[in-house]
């Protein structure tokens, strides 16, 4: 082996490292990581332990949401990020209206079945017309925004094949959920609710890491910008610099 081998064989071995890691920073990111994962179960579980032992559903209801607020002015008080925190409030909001209304406390999780229900579709449906929901959501995180529709055909496989695992992963949640809230009590569709939130969503996430790790590595459009808008200063710092020549010379 030559000293021209060594390098170019280095290079080939960090790259594959390199983009795994870009890829975990990207999904953490995007899916608000291990603290995200906990504030989007911590109303629910608190809502269905209350309503188990007292089957009381305002208590339940305003729990449930007293602690999404709680986790929102945490969220706002240390500076961080707050977008998950918003959302897990929005859901308990949309929860307790449907539940305070309807006077069934099942139908405090029947707002996040739908949106998963929903979701699951928009995965199938978006990769079927070719632009795989998948890559809408991490093509910013990536810095590729929708470079990958028309310019790196090998990443827009991977995110066909990730929107497809979402979107499964998801269809079968529901096709257990569903009969749940029309068979089963307010407390076992909770505690199944709960069961169900965090494995099928990390299932999901493992595999889009699968696929994003073994595919080309994204295009970053913003950096190609910023090289166009540094070209084209110095294009016109070259010709202000020419024509003042020019003058001087005339």
């Amino acid at each position: 082996m030559t000293s021209l081998d060594k390098p170019t064989q280095d290079t080939d071995q960090t790259q594959p490292d390199d983009a795994r890691a870009v890829t975990e920073a990207a999904l953490f990111e995007a899916f608000g990581g291990v603290r995200g994962m906990v504030e989007t179960v911590l109303p629910g579980l608190l809502f269905v332990a209350i309503f188990t032992v007292n089957k009381n559903l305002h208590m339940a209801a305003i729990a449930a949401l007293a602690l999404s607020l709680i986790l929102v002015v945490v969220r706002l008080a240390m500076k961080d990020t707050v977008k998950h925190a918003f959302s897990g409030v929005f859901g308990v909001v949309f929860g307790v209206v449907f539940a305070m209304f309807t006077g069934n406390a099942k139908d405090f999780y029947l707002p996040g079945m739908l949106y998963t229900l929903g979701l699951a579709l928009a995965y199938i449906i978006t990769t079927l017309a070719g632009v795989p929901l998948i890559g809408v959501v991490l093509g910013p995180v990536f810095k590729e925004n929708l470079s990958w529709r028309t310019r790196n055909p090998g990443r827009k496989k991977a995110y066909a094949k990730a929107s497809w695992a979402w979107g499964l992963i998801l269809l079968a949640k529901c096709a257990i959920l569903f009969p749940l809230y029309w068979w089963a009590d307010t407390a076992q569709l909770g505690w199944v609710l709960v069961i169900l939130k965090i494995p099928p969503f990390l299932l999901a996430v493992w595999l889009t890491w699968v696929f994003l790790a073994k595919a080309p590595a994204p295009i970053d459009v913003f950096a190609e910008m910023e090289a166009e808008e540094k070209a084209a200063e110095e294009r016109k710092a070259a010709a202000e610099a020419a024509g003042g020549r020019h003058r001087r010379e005339s």
